[in-house]
């Protein structure tokens, strides 16, 4: 399917914890080489996006994700994106939280490098060259500080 970043679209992703530490995954796409993201991606077109958010962890991390919670609603401008390959994303992203399996279930898709633990205050210091999206960080301080909504205040309907 093409990629249209001339308006708005959706993409989930999850912060994933495990004793303290966040998962995070290395990209290797020309957009964000080499710099760590949450594991994140595009809602395909009627997908629903808790089986999105399924779909995407599984393929970045290769571990199955179950959502338990909504962590929150998050308004994206990428202004670097733009400066760099001239075009003006602008991701609505809905990030989840959850629970991933405890063995990896599947490889690494072709846009990730690896994964790896950071504690929240690595994440913190990592600026716009090594982090994908400052965002993150945000997303870090409201995982821990127990922001959390029902995966009821999503809804999804497929319309005739």
């Amino acid at each position: 399917m093409t990629r249209v970043f001339s308006q708005t679209f959706g993409v989930v992703g999850a912060i994933i914890e495990k004793n303290g530490k966040i998962l995070l995954v290395k990209e290797i796409k020309e957009t964000a080489k080499n710099e760590w993201n949450h594991p994140a991606g595009w809602i395909e077109l009627g997908e629903n996006p808790i089986e999105a958010v399924k779909r995407e962890i599984k393929e970045e991390t290769g571990f199955q994700f179950t959502p338990t919670y909504i962590l929150g609603v998050y308004s994206l401008f990428q202004k670097k994106i733009k400066k760099k390959f001239n075009i003006t994303p602008h991701p609505i992203k809905i990030i989840f939280i959850g629970n991933i399996s405890e063995e990896k279930k599947g490889e690494l898709y072709d846009d990730v490098s690896e994964t790896k633990w950071f504690l929240p205050e690595e994440i913190d210091k990592m600026d716009k060259n090594t982090l994908r999206d400052l965002d993150i960080k945000k997303m870090v301080k409201d995982y821990f500080t127990g922001k959390k909504y029902p995966l009821e205040l999503l809804s999804h309907t497929v319309s005739e």
